[in-house]
Parts: C-alpha cells; structure tokens; sequence
C-alpha cells in the first residue's frame, strides 16, 4: 500500500500559500511518501496549476488532484490542461476527477446537477480518448459532440481516477478509468462496498485490477487525546457530510461523522488503523494532516510529529 498526503490549499494569505505548498511537497518527497494529493476546493487554487509548480521543485513523488470537478470545464478543455500539467511535472500526474455535489454544482456554479453518473460516462468518454492523444478526438455521445484535433499526448502513462462513492459510479469507475479516490469511507465501507464493486466491474472490463486511494484524517496523540482530535475533525472537516453523496457512503460503514473516521492514537494505533484499511483493499491512502493543540505553536508541533510519524510508517507498509 502506498502512502501519501494532502497538500493544501488551506486558509490563509494567498500569497503566502505557494511556498508554504512548495515546502510542503518538497519534505514529502524528501521523506520518501509515494504521492501527493492536492485537493480541488471550489474556493481555492486550482489544483492542476499546483502540480505543475510542485512538479519543478520535485523529481520523483506522484501528484494527483483529488478532485477536478467535472462540470466546470469542457473534457478537451480538462485534457489539454492535465497533459500539460503532466509534462511539466515530468509525467507524474494522477488526475483525479469526479461529478463534485449538487451544493457545490448547481448552488456555486449554477449548473445543471440532473444526472451525474451519466454525465459522468459520457465526459469521460472524451476525456480518456483526449488524454491517448495526439491526434483528433471523435466522440459522439448523449452529452457531447466533439471533433476535435489535439496535438499533444501523455508524456508517460496518465491514470485517470473517478470520485466514486455510489454502486453506479463505481461500476463506472471500473469500467472507464484506473481506479477511484474516497473521502468519507471507513475501511468495512471500503472492503463491503467499494472493492468488490469496482474490482468487478474492472475484471467485467478487461482493465487491471484498479487503485482504491482512500482519504482519511490521521492525527498522532496520546490516548487521553482521541476524543479531542475526533471532535477537532468533526468541527473543520465535516461540512461535506451534509451531502447525500457522502451520507450514503458513510451508511454503507460503520461511521457516523469523519470524526469516527479519524485514525488518531499513538504510533501503534495508527499503524493498526492503516492496515485495517489496506486489508479492506485500499492500495493508497491519502492522509489528511489533522494537528491538535490549543496555540499555533502547539498545531505546528502536532502537524510536525503526525508526519513524520507518517513517514516512518510508510515504509513498513509497502
């Protein structure tokens, strides 16, 4: 199981926020983890302008975007943007991309949220056929009518992963893509839902057995301290759980919040809480950083020791 972290955008002063990125990416690389994810936040920097940059300070580490939503761009649009963000990180993209929630969708942006898993098939359809390119991109489907010549191509191979939560989405994701990216699963939602489902569905296909990247909040802390840093999750990263999406996810587990989701402990009990997720078939994790304390100073220090903890550990996990 590979082990990455999430790198920004955060809070903050926007031109304060490139460098403490850069820094970011440039100890996870120097600490060995195998990716980086970059969230996509509808009120934030763009996460494939980030991988580009991450990708001049860095040589090895992979970058995805967890996630792009779909509807804000065309998928010629979305392609040409990711093969050059792929090239200029020297081929390691993972372009995570999903159909985002009706809130963010038709609330934020103003668009159509009738049928997402559809929309969902059809752009990729033009996506992926985008992305083997150069060449034209013919695709005709129930949503899109495109004719279009690129001349650009994937640097080195480009895995594309779908946020797929709900059966349908993930038998999509199966079929269509390299593999999915989950926030909100406890890992007996991972191994009860989400594995056989897309694993099936990619067998179905004939595509290799596909990435599980799961997205969870980690914090180390002594036991007296596990309620204090549930409680601190469940106070600045439960706002998606008004979503539907997200409420049926969390049924299909044994979770409630993303507080219940939050490995958080010593050294032992995260290390258990890790491989409870690869043995539900996880194949990466994306570890949320969730510093506790009551001062700056003290968060610093909380977010310091959580990954290079985190660091320490991946290498017995792989």
């Amino acid at each position: 199981m590979r082990i990455g972290v999430m790198i920004g955008p955060e809070r903050g002063d926007t031109a304060r926020k490139v460098a403490r990125m850069l820094d970011d990416i440039e100890w996870a690389e120097s600490a060995g983890l195998d990716t980086a994810w970059i969230p996509q936040i509808p009120t934030d920097f763009d996460a494939l302008i980030t991988v580009a940059l991450m990708g001049s300070r860095t040589t090895r580490i992979e970058l995805g975007t967890a996630v792009v939503p779909l509807q804000a761009q065309h998928p010629i649009a979305l392609a040409r943007q990711a093969l050059s963000a792929h090239a200029a990180a020297g081929g390691r993209l993972a372009l995570g991309v999903g159909p985002s929630h009706h809130w963010i969708v038709r609330d934020m942006l103003g668009l159509p949220y009738d049928k997402p898993a559809a929309y969902t098939r059809d752009y990729l359809d033009v996506l992926t056929t985008a992305l083997s390119g150069p060449g034209p991109v013919d695709v005709e489907n129930d949503t899109f009518t495109v004719h279009n010549p690129l001349d650009i191509g994937p640097v080195a191979p480009l895995p594309v992963l779908v946020a797929a939560l709900g059966p349908v989405m993930l038998r999509i994701a199966g079929e269509q893509a390299d593999g999915t990216i989950l926030w909100m699963a406890d890992e007996r939602a991972v191994a009860d839902h989400v594995t056989p489902r897309i694993t099936e569905a990619a067998a179905a296909a004939g595509r290799p057995a596909p990435r599980i990247v799961a997205g969870l909040p980690v914090c180390l802390c002594r036991p007296s301290e596990v309620d204090a840093a549930r409680e601190r999750a469940n106070r600045i990263l439960a706002e998606a759980e008004t979503s539907p999406n997200y409420q049926r996810l969390l049924d299909r587990g044994g979770a409630t919040s993303i507080g219940d989701i939050c490995v958080a402990g010593d050294e032992q009990a995260i290390a258990a809480g890790l491989r409870r997720y690869a043995e539900a078939g996880a194949t990466d994790l994306s570890v949320r950083l969730l510093p506790i304390g009551d001062t700056l100073d003290d968060l610093r220090a909380s977010k310091r020791r959580t990954r290079e903890m985190i660091a320490t550990l991946a290498k017995d996990l792989r």
